[in-house]
């Protein structure tokens, strides 16, 4: 191969190193073999939330951000547009789950994905993004995963492929803070990628 050839293909090579790098998720941390802390019952987060779904057989994306308060047997969701407005509220309790919109009944249903299907237009699964955002999940065998930045990627049993991207750099233990996951289309909603970012509150 010709010197100068070989020059120009430097750069591309690092580039994709670099890429290849990222594309571990946070395996270059010193703490990359060490799974994510206990499971916790009580805990809020922040953050955003990037949708990727069809409907009415078109592509759609939607963006917001939400704040999550989580107690044992209870979950709070606000989710708000780019200029802060209230788009929804989502309270799940063992019993049922409602969600409230601006100027709209509230609704009440069991299953909070089929409920979240039929109003916000894509399922937003509630029940795995409280184990998600802690970095555990139930794999497509029924075994509980737990993640770490070394073991970022899991295909859960309710369909989702789930990569854990990112994680806090500024914790002694490993925390995520960006979560990738998308679905096939079910019953109640077409294909579907999820983006969640993810901050502890306060």
């Amino acid at each position: 191969m010709p010197i100068r050839r070989s020059l120009r293909l430097v750069p591309v090579l690092t580039l994709a190193a670099v890429l290849a790098g990222c594309a571990t998720g946070g395996a270059s941390l010193p703490n990359a073999n060490v799974p994510v802390a206990p499971y916790r019952d009580t805990v809020e987060f922040t953050g955003s939330l990037s949708v990727n779904y069809e409907r009415d057989g078109q592509h759609r994306n939607d963006s917001a951000r939400y704040s999550w308060s989580q107690r044992p047997g209870n979950i709070d969701i606000t989710i708000t547009g780019p200029l802060g407005q209230t788009l929804a509220t989502i309270q799940v309790t063992p019993q049922s789950a409602t969600l409230t919109q601006p100027d709209r009944v509230p609704r009440t249903a069991r299953d909070i994905d089929s409920l979240t299907a039929q109003t916000l237009g894509y399922a937003l699964p509630v029940d795995g993004l409280r184990d998600w955002m802690q970095g555990y999940a139930t794999d497509a065998k029924g075994q509980r995963f737990t993640a770490s930045p070394a073991n970022n990627e899991v295909f859960t049993s309710d369909g989702w492929r789930l990569r854990f991207a990112e994680w806090q750099s500024n914790k002694a233990t490993p925390m995520p803070r960006r979560i990738r996951a998308e679905r096939s289309a079910t019953a109640n909603s077409g294909e579907l990628q999820l983006t969640i970012s993810i901050s502890p509150a306060g």
